[in-house]
């Protein structure tokens, strides 16, 4: 079972999204960029929170079978819409964002929470949607908070994963960073099991974000993300994508750990398909020995092997496991014949196959062994 035309469709959008020129404002629904805070008029406070009980329902090219809908009920919790004011450099921005808060009593500490950064040519609540996050979250008990870039910021909601100054800690880092801390405070949530993950784009910025702050999360997981520290440029993104980028796996993180002393464990865990053309698996093989360098793990270090059948999930994958002691810190997930999309995910929408192994469970089960 393969990742049909439907979603070839949706990688050749993607490439042709991040590389083209921006379109007209009119055709492109841009917005203006925002101007410098010296010199802009005063931003109106962030809208208070509203609460609704469910993601936004499918369009009509989302129906589905009655026991499609059955699996993909909403999540009784809380669904919170917000927005969050911060500086990215010189320019205050104003990012949106969507909480869900599971239903039932938090544990004393408060529930955990997941960061779900989404790719491009999606929104915070497709990306919520074609995951079945929430509903995953919902059984282990976790919160997840969705934000979402910005039309002002990439025409097509691209994270700029391969921005230089991104890569150090600018750009929407701290953004990013600013609302999970208040997302943190506002909620009584977890502070040492807090996590954060993405999809293609998203991966890349969720590395980005954990690699700069990482005394804030527990736990990282890529799915088809490109390599940390190169591109640096469109040209140079594209370029990282296809053919990843040898000669910046281990100086990027060198940099990293030079301007971070004393830096902590970063449990991970990378998920890729096998037939991926969008984000090729060699930036897997890169990801993973980034990873290595990061947690301080010896290239010797013994590797579990584990290969899973097909089975219900429709397509085989192997499993990679990295231990210090008996502590699982590395995990590397592989699916034969899975394309650029979210492994058993929702494929009424784009980026998502049916087939594959749950990533969503993956992840939580592998953030379920860790803690900051």
């Amino acid at each position: 079972m393969r990742v049909g035309k439907t979603q070839q469709r949706s990688a050749a959008r993607l490439l042709t999204a991040l590389f083209a020129p921006p379109k007209p404002a009119a055709k492109a629904r841009a917005k203006p960029k925002p101007k410098p805070a010296s010199t802009a008029a005063p931003k109106p406070a962030p809208k208070p929170r509203s609460a609704s009980t469910a993601v936004p329902k499918p369009g009509p090219a989302a129906r589905a079978a009655p026991a499609a809908l059955a699996k993909d009920a909403p999540a009784p919790g809380k669904w919170l819409a917000a927005r969050y004011a911060g500086q990215a450099g010189q320019v205050l921005r104003q990012m949106s964002y969507w909480l869900y808060l599971p239903d039932g009593i938090a544990p004393p500490a408060g529930w955990p929470l997941i960061v779900m950064l989404h790719g491009c040519e999606q929104s915070a609540t497709q990306f919520a949607q074609g995951t079945r996050m929430n509903q995953t979250a919902q059984k282990a008990g976790y919160a997840v908070l969705y934000p979402q870039q910005s039309l002002s910021a990439h025409p097509h909601r691209c994270w700029k994963w391969y921005d230089r100054a991104t890569q150090q800690g600018g750009g929407d880092v701290p953004v990013i960073v600013g609302m999970v801390s208040q997302v943190l405070a506002a909620d009584g949530l977890d502070r040492a099991r807090v996590f954060i993950c993405g999809m293609s784009a998203g991966a890349g910025m969720a590395n980005i974000v954990a690699l700069n702050h990482p005394e804030l999360f527990a736990g990282l997981g890529l799915h088809s993300g490109p390599l940390y520290g190169a591109g640096h440029s469109t040209v140079g993104a594209l370029g990282v994508m296809q053919h990843g980028n040898g000669a910046r796996v281990d100086s990027a993180i060198a940099e990293v750990l030079e301007r971070r002393p004393g830096f902590p464990s970063l449990p991970t865990i990378l998920i890729q398909g096998d037939d991926d053309r969008v984000v090729r698996p060699v930036n897997q093989v890169h990801l993973r020995r980034q990873a290595m360098l990061v947690n301080d793990l010896p290239a010797a270090t013994p590797v579990r092997v584990a290969h899973k059948a097909a089975g219900r999930s429709g397509l085989p994958y192997q499993l990679h496991d990295v231990y210090r002691g008996r502590k699982l810190v590395l995990r590397v997930a592989r699916i034969a014949q899975l394309q650029h999309a979210w492994s058993g995910g929702d494929a009424r929408l784009s980026f998502n196959s049916a087939a594959g192994p749950d990533a969503s469970k993956m992840l939580v089960d592998f953030f379920g062994k860790h803690r900051r």
